[in-house]
């Protein structure tokens, strides 16, 4: 019995995947089988996760699961996914996300024949903003509505542009990052001394590694890409020599120029009033829905001052409301499914199994500090969860360290960041599905591109930590 519920959730794992290779719906075949697993992890005795409020029908408890899910999802990254996908969609209407290209295109011609220096760029410099908006989703696509229109108008196809946006998010590290913040608990150690003294020397020497493995790969396989793979969502042709992201001509923008600002507003704002930057003297919490909803604001009164038509601009606010629709019925709802389906891993033991197959295998400190950090990579992966993943190994590592002889942070500190690492390479990752479903690309797709450069920082990871 010990060994039947792990057994059973890899059986699961390879139907799932035989599904959706099959091109099921991802959304059905996630939420269902992870009903499954927690029907049969219920039938087999086994430990099912805790709700917050029990019907008192066992029955009726599995779809309490779905109902609480949907609720903390849309409380949480769901409300943000919606929230800046409208936001981006409003942008699009007034003219604003093509202003920001035209402005940004003319400092930035001088890549246009090395479009892929500069795309690779946005890899550490989104790092270090995920630092100040640990929001894996919420920055994922704030730099869809910012860093995408210019960097594809450079020449670079969409689903490159993605995979580099995404890869931002890859390091949990920081302050505001709650694996952090809960790795340096399970050390007990202060979290600033965590951050500077152990996640940035390795985070910054990754940063390189991936930042030059993108170039080769994007440039790559971009090569064999058809023309239409290099339209943006905002159907741009950034082949084309003076032409904007709605494929006006540059004199026949719809906005004035300043409009180009109006979608840096929220990243402005995240970034003054973070406690890692801290650009005004007082204390103000300003969360990625606040930034959002202050930009399109800003963005209201800035139609009403252009336009002075109050009917219009608020009949404008339609499409926001519509965005943010679109977007649940597609990407929201994929991520409460795979929560689901991830509830159902861990109620058969699949992270305990994980760990005792590798602490029976008899390995040393290493052995076991590389199992579990590719352990935890590909529970990411499945989960499409950083935060999860850890939080099932992390508090193990203390009594697993102590036996062998090895540092607790030597093994926690490559776990830590696997586990985020993961999540840039799951095709059910809420920003991996959230960014591609605004650049009309497959998620799929995108993990494809970042599937090389993180087994590669995987590696070097590895080999800089234990060797």
């Amino acid at each position: 019995m010990l060994f039947l519920g792990p057994v059973l959730a890899v059986f699961f794992v390879g139907v799932v995947i035989y599904l959706l290779v099959k091109k099921y719906s991802p959304i059905a075949v996630l939420l269902f089988s992870g009903l499954v697993m927690l029907v049969v992890a219920y039938a087999l005795g086994l430990h099912l996760p805790k709700l917050k409020q029990p019907t008192g029908l066992p029955a009726f408890d599995f779809v309490a699961y779905i109902i609480e899910s949907l609720l903390d999802t849309n409380a949480s990254v769901g409300l943000v996914i919606m929230i800046i996908s409208g936001f981006v969609a409003y942008m699009d209407k007034i003219g604003a996300s093509d202003a920001l290209v035209y402005l940004a295109m003319k400092p930035l011609s001088v890549f246009r024949k090395h479009p892929y220096i500069l795309a690779s760029l946005v890899v550490p410099l989104g790092q270090f903003l995920f630092i100040s908006i640990p929001s894996a989703a919420g920055l994922g696509l704030l730099l869809m509505a910012t860093i995408f229109p210019i960097i594809v108008n450079l020449g670079v196809s969409r689903v490159a542009a993605v995979s580099l946006i995404t890869a931002t998010t890859a390091f949990g590290i920081g302050p505001a990052s709650a694996i952090a913040l809960s790795a340096a608990s399970v050390l007990e150690l202060d979290i600033t001394k965590f951050f500077f003294g152990y996640q940035i020397p390795m985070s910054a020497m990754l940063s390189a590694v991936l930042t030059v493995t993108y170039f080769f790969v994007n440039r790559h396989y971009d090569k064999k890409l058809p023309a239409d793979a290099f339209v943006t969502a905002l159907e741009t042709d950034p082949k084309t020599e003076g032409m904007t992201s709605n494929g006006t001509h540059k004199g026949q923008l719809k906005a004035p120029m300043i409009y180009g600002l109006l979608p840096l507003l929220p990243l402005v704002l995240l970034l003054a009033f973070s406690d890692f930057i801290g650009l005004v003297p007082f204390k103000v919490k300003v969360d990625t829905n606040v930034a959002m909803l202050v930009g399109l604001l800003v963005a209201l009164v800035a139609e009403l001052i252009r336009t002075r038509d109050l009917v219009a601009v608020f009949k404008s606010l339609d499409v926001f409301w519509a965005g943010m629709g679109d977007i649940f019925k597609s990407v929201v709802v994929l991520i409460i499914a795979a929560d689901i389906f991830s509830k159902g891993l861990i109620s058969l033991g699949f992270i305990d199994g994980l760990l005792q197959v590798a602490q029976q295998a008899g390995l040393g400190g290493i052995g076991i500090g590389v199992v579990l950090t590719v352990m935890i990579f590909l529970a990411s992966i499945l989960m499409g969860s950083g935060n999860a993943a850890f939080f099932a190994f992390g508090p193990l590592v203390p009594r697993i360290a102590a036996p062998l002889g090895m540092p607790a942070v030597k093994i926690i500190l490559p776990m830590s960041l696997a586990a985020s690492m993961g999540r840039t390479v799951s095709p059910i990752a809420g920003v991996v599905v959230a960014a591609a479903a605004l650049a009309k690309v497959t998620p799929v797709d995108v993990v494809k591109r970042n599937l090389i450069p993180f087994v590669v920082g995987l590696i070097v990871m590895l080999t800089y930590n234990f060797l």
